[in-house]
């Protein structure tokens, strides 16, 4: 395992929120549509009619623009921007301290366990603070079919804070959390392999360039890295996602567990569905993931180069730990 030296100053609190909430919108404008076509696939059981083959990436996305026009494909960013900017905020500034905290003791070195471990539990921590609650929000926004311009097709939910307001009054506070364990597994999951990824790519690239040993990559690098590293957590995850969608959808039936409703739901995908079902929306998810990495990456250290060189005394300025 590499272990890198911590001879750099570390983010502060403020850097992150406002890099880092940067960087969480322009990936949620950018890469919206997306996460709703995958969402839409996740949640159709189109291929368990006689006859009938499930509807594919362009199809979904095709279907949803000539039923619900164009703003269709963005149900539900009300909610997801309502909560990028803390969300952000809390994994880069979580994750910097996890990693400080794993770090060895007396040469400041972080090896790739321990920024695996500090990926895990920042994933874990940005769900439970926030995730969770956001994503209950958006795919009860995304799983109406209503069209946005047609006025007399009114929607359940109106906008996020309708659905928010109108999901805690009628089943409760408590629903936010639905689904909790699967979100945080697959957050986890998801920022484990995402930082370890990318860290390891840019020391590489770093070695391989030692113009930039102390200094950032050029954009177009970052990108990249941020692309590949982005694309890792989606194909180990995908059950999970899958699942958790399912989950945060439907209503609770009384008396039923939260380990007994996911059993449920996954032994009905596998009996009406088939293995493959497990995998749906996985196309527009890691086209989504995959780009949503290299734009949050690519801006995050742009905004955190900036700041960290201007001399705003709230963000912390220029200094040397």
């Amino acid at each position: 395992m590499s272990a890198k030296t911590a001879n750099q100053k570390r983010t502060s609190p403020a850097v992150n929120l406002i890099a880092g909430g940067g960087a969480g919108m322009m990936e949620a404008l950018v890469c919206h549509p997306l996460d709703t076509i995958k969402v839409r696939m996740q949640l159709s059981k189109r291929a368990t009619a006689p006859g009938v083959k499930a509807r594919g990436f362009i199809a979904t996305g095709a279907q949803i623009v000539q039923k619900e026009t164009a703003l269709g494909l963005y149900k539900g960013l009300g909610a997801v921007l309502g909560g990028i900017i803390p969300k952000m905020a809390i994994r880069f500034t979580s994750y910097e301290s996890y990693k400080g905290m794993l770090a060895d003791k007396e040469t400041g070195a972080v090896t790739s366990k321990a920024t695996f471990l500090a990926g895990l539990a920042a994933g874990v921590t940005e769900a439970v603070a926030v995730v969770n609650p956001m994503e209950v929000i958006k795919i009860r926004l995304q799983a109406q079919h209503h069209s946005l311009a047609d006025p007399l097709d009114a929607p359940k939910y109106r906008s996020a804070p309708h659905a928010l307001f109108t999901v805690v009054k009628e089943e409760g506070f408590s629903v936010l959390y639905r689904g909790v364990s699967l979100t945080a597994l697959r957050q986890g999951t998801n920022q484990a392999a995402n930082f370890t990824a990318y860290t390891e790519l840019k020391a590489a690239l770093q070695r391989w360039q030692p113009e930039y040993s102390n200094s950032q990559l050029p954009a177009y690098q970052t990108t990249m890295i941020g692309l590949i590293s982005g694309a890792v957590g989606p194909f180990s995850n995908a059950p999970i996602d899958t699942i958790k969608t399912r989950l945060q959808k439907t209503r609770a039936e009384p008396g039923q567990s939260a380990v007994s409703r996911i059993m449920v739901i996954a032994k009905d995908m596998w009996k009406t569905e088939g293995t493959r079902a497990f995998y749906k929306g996985i196309t527009p998810r890691v086209m989504r993931v995959a780009p949503g990495q290299a734009v949050t990456f690519t801006v995050y250290e742009y905004l955190k180069g900036k700041l960290e060189r201007s001399n705003w005394a709230f963000v912390g300025g220029s200094f040397e730990e």
